[in-house]
């Protein structure tokens, strides 16, 4: 039986890739050679000229979050926009909450 795929992107190429997982194996972006970051199964990417969403992304990526399944959902709650990852993070800084946390927040106040 073959293993299921799993997705990697590349932040500066803009590039999602999805291929089997293997967590002893670096992966490398095919364009320009920088490592690839194993996002999760449940990933679905931004159009590439969307740079508002890139950048977003990025954000969560280096919070650590990442787009796993759980067993009868999907990845949960990820924000969408610039603003919604500025007032969980200012929610996390107020409260003394990790970021990572309060970015998969689904609401905040």
């Amino acid at each position: 039986m073959a293993h299921a795929k799993t997705s990697y992107v590349c932040l500066s190429c803009r590039a999602r890739y999805k291929q089997p997982y293997d967590s002893t194996r670096r992966r490398t972006c095919p364009r320009c050679a920088e490592p690839l970051i194993h996002v999760g199964s449940a990933f679905a990417a931004p159009r590439r000229r969307d740079v508002a969403a890139w950048r977003t992304l990025t954000l969560l990526l280096n919070a650590g979050v990442r787009f796993r399944k759980s067993c009868c959902a999907g990845p949960g709650y990820r924000p969408r926009s610039l603003r919604e990852v500025r007032e969980r993070m200012t929610y996390a800084q107020r409260g003394g909450e990790p970021i990572a946390h309060a970015l998969i927040r689904r609401d905040v106040g």
